[in-house]
């Protein structure tokens, strides 16, 4: 069923650019008033535009998730200021490309906060005025990397796995309540965080989706009623995965020590 976006008050963070902007203007562009939320506000501006063309009452808030209580009140100005959220995307994220044998345990902890701590934060700021109003939907942008560990991603996929679970578990706890969980687990996205400093070099050198068809993707997730989503779907590779783990961690282990 395709998601009905007019007049829905959708807040997504992680805004400025990558998955975060083609949603924005997707939903924008289909009668959905967006919040967008991201560090870097000329590139979040731009994004701002483009919405407020089709959407005029769409906002924007500048802000660094690194710190964590800060979201939750930047969660609750938004519905203020939005006069209400009807969708939470929690799409943020921050990559960390280290082996396990040279990651920092404040590295860690940074993309911890990014990518875990900030989305528990806003979504229970916004989790009782939900509840009270008896609709609402969280969306939580993961990973494949939340259900495959990575060679080199400790790290990011401590993370995203992290998101599955409590996403998995809030689906159950909220079950029947009016309040729904998406669970997105996009592939390898041609966006920014292929190239971000403090990084190793990714090993993986296949093919990239585009951040327009993820976007498209978790719009058609809105719209449906199942809990899990592969964007594109990769859900044959994970089921292999848990089909036998000691092959997978095998093969894995062996990309690392490639030439």
């Amino acid at each position: 069923m395709a998601y009905a976006a007019a007049g829905k008050r959708v807040l997504i963070t992680g805004a400025s650019s990558g998955v975060g902007a083609a949603l924005a203007r997707q939903l924008a562009a289909q009668g959905a008033v967006v919040g967008l939320v991201a560090r870097r506000q000329d590139r979040l501006s731009e994004v701002l535009a483009d919405c407020q063309r089709t959407s005029p009452y769409s906002a924007m808030w500048v802000a660094d998730l690194a710190d964590t209580p800060a979201a939750a009140k930047l969660a609750l100005q938004a519905w203020h200021e939005l006069g209400g959220v009807d969708v939470l995307v929690n799409n943020a994220a921050i990559p960390k490309r280290r082996a396990v044998t040279v990651v920092r345990p404040d590295e860690v902890e940074a993309v911890m906060r990014v990518n875990f701590f900030a989305p528990m934060r806003m979504t229970l700021a916004l989790l009782p005025r939900l509840l009270a109003r008896g609709s609402g939907m969280i969306v939580n942008v993961s990973s494949v990397g939340g259900r495959l560990g990575i060679v080199h991603e400790p790290a990011y996929c401590a993370s995203k796995f992290a998101l599955c679970g409590w996403s998995e578990s809030m689906a159950v706890d909220l079950h029947s309540t009016g309040v729904s969980v998406k669970l997105i687990e996009p592939g390898p996205v041609d966006t920014e965080i292929w190239d971000q400093p403090g990084n190793e070099e990714p090993l993986y050198q296949g093919p990239k989706v585009a951040a327009d068809e993820v976007a498209a993707g978790i719009i058609e997730a809105m719209g449906s009623d199942r809990f899990e989503h592969y964007v594109p779907d990769m859900k044959s590779v994970v089921d292999a995965k848990n089909a036998d783990l000691d092959a997978y961690i095998s093969g894995a282990a062996g990309m690392a020590r490639r030439p």
